[in-house]
């Protein structure tokens, strides 16, 4: 029997879309269709590549006005936000493109008499994408555009929660006028998923989700030999030191915990303070978290939306719970936020402080608007701290000193550190994570580097 793929909406409950999975018979088809089409696309140079990768990206763009509202149904995003998710793609897509001359080029060691010697960087074949819900279009197309201009053919697998979504990049991809079989959206069950990498069906499998999703992509993978990149949990510390810009570091902290209900693989979700300003921080912080409007995505003045799912939100509210037992502080009363229910995606903002190590909350990812505060003495117990957790994806530090931030900087276990910012995603940079966050890299020149493989060319001159 066929499974059926639902996206229950987080905004009233009922089913939003839903599509039967794709027959054996037809990812068969697709998966042959793309070995196909990526023979000839690699032989295209790179600037034919780059018109049709930049007339995808305008493609997509042009759907804007029914992407946005789209995304408020299917995960909640409230619509005021929506359009900002399509500035990312836009920004993120033209830098590879624009990059892709440069990194794709051969590499040629010093030169050496009768010898010609480069390293060419051969696409893999067929790249598959294995995108999560909660920033569809930016984690998608951190893979998708780079994979393409690098001459490899891509599948798609998106979220069940956002379904529309690689519908969206398929009318994009047809719109653009790639060939047929080049760009493909499939509807994936998880088992479809497994036997597609365990039967070496693809070239490179990069994913974006949880931990447990990546040990069982890992698990697919065994003994196929096929590249697997893998961005999976984080719980994103900050840090912010006596000399910080205290108005400044609120603001944008709060808006780094917040934004998306909290739903980031970048959201940050523990903060330490100095104890200088730790209580006129956490004042600070609590005011403003107190100004944000919980209510339906759809409404303009909504400025957090609900969670994903309600399952979802009862943990978070479980981590809180647990924490206050245990001697923590919710400073934030959800009787503030009257669409706040238990039992529904709609959660209230929380600020926790009093917190320790042993505490869940600072300690597993939460995905949620929650937050947890402590105090610090110096940057010693604060690096010590940040590094006390299983994950390493990003980190930020708050100070107006550059050189104490890339000194802390170089003893954060993390894949980006921040100074004065967070939750933000520069294409130029390598994004990358380590510990139980993953391994492998999106953007940026390296991130091409994990999208093909270096071949060597050697050539004596005898005559």
């Amino acid at each position: 029997m066929t499974d059926v793929l639902r996206c229950v909406s987080p905004v009233d409950g009922r089913v939003y879309a839903e599509r039967p999975a794709a027959t054996d018979a037809a990812i068969s088809v697709a998966l042959a269709a793309a070995r196909e089409a990526q023979r000839a696309w690699r032989k295209l140079d790179i600037a034919r590549r780059a018109e049709l990768s930049s007339a995808f990206v305008e493609a997509m763009l042009a759907m804007k006005d029914e992407i946005v509202p789209e995304l408020a149904w299917q995960m909640g995003r409230p619509v005021r936000y929506g359009a900002g998710e399509l500035r990312g793609f836009e920004e993120r897509a033209r830098h590879m493109i624009g990059l892709a001359e440069t990194a794709l080029a051969p590499l040629r060691p010093e030169p050496k008499d009768k010898f010609e010697r480069w390293i060419a960087r051969e696409p893999l074949g067929v790249v598959m994408v294995v995108a999560p819900w909660n920033y569809p279009y930016l984690t998608a197309v951190n893979t998708v555009v780079p994979a393409l201009m690098a001459g490899n053919a891509v599948i798609l697998k998106h979220a069940a929660q956002t379904l529309l979504v690689g519908e969206r990049f398929q009318k994009a991809a047809e719109a653009a006028g790639f060939p047929a079989g080049l760009f493909q959206n499939l509807l994936l069950s998880h088992a479809q998923t497994g036997r597609i990498i365990a039967e070496r069906q693809v070239d490179q499998v990069n994913f974006t989700g949880s931990v447990a999703g990546g040990k069982a992509m890992e698990a697919a993978a065994s003994g196929s030999f096929i590249g697997l990149g893998l961005e999976l949990g984080g719980k994103d510390p900050a840090y912010v030191r006596a000399d910080a810009n205290l108005a400044q570091a609120v603001e944008n902290l709060v808006d780094g915990a917040f934004f998306n209900s909290g739903q980031s693989c970048c959201g940050v979700e523990r903060i330490y303070v100095h104890r200088d300003l730790y209580p006129k921080f956490v004042e600070g912080f609590v005011e403003l978290t107190k100004t944000y409007v919980l209510g339906d995505p759809l409404d303009e003045a909504t400025t957090l939306g609900p969670m994903v799912k309600a399952e979802a939100a009862e943990f978070a509210r479980g981590q809180v719970t647990d924490a206050v037992r245990a001697g923590a502080r919710a400073l934030v009363a959800p009787e503030l936020f009257p669409r706040d229910r238990v039992g529904t995606p709609y959660m209230a903002p929380q600020v926790v402080v009093d917190l320790n190590h042993q505490m869940s909350l600072m300690r597993e990812e939460s995905f949620a608007p929650t937050v947890g505060i402590m105090a610090v003495a110096d940057d010693e117990e604060a690096v010590a701290l940040m590094n006390d957790s299983p994950y390493g994806l990003t980190a930020s530090l708050w100070t107006e000193d550059p050189a104490a931030a890339a000194r802390l900087g170089a003893e954060i276990e993390t894949g980006t550190v921040f100074m004065n910012r967070c939750d933000y995603l520069d294409p130029a940079l390598a994004w990358t994570g380590v510990k139980d966050t993953g391994r492998g890299a999106t953007l940026s020149r390296i991130g091409y580097e994990m999208l093909t493989r270096p071949k060597s060319f050697h050539f004596r001159t005898v005559f």
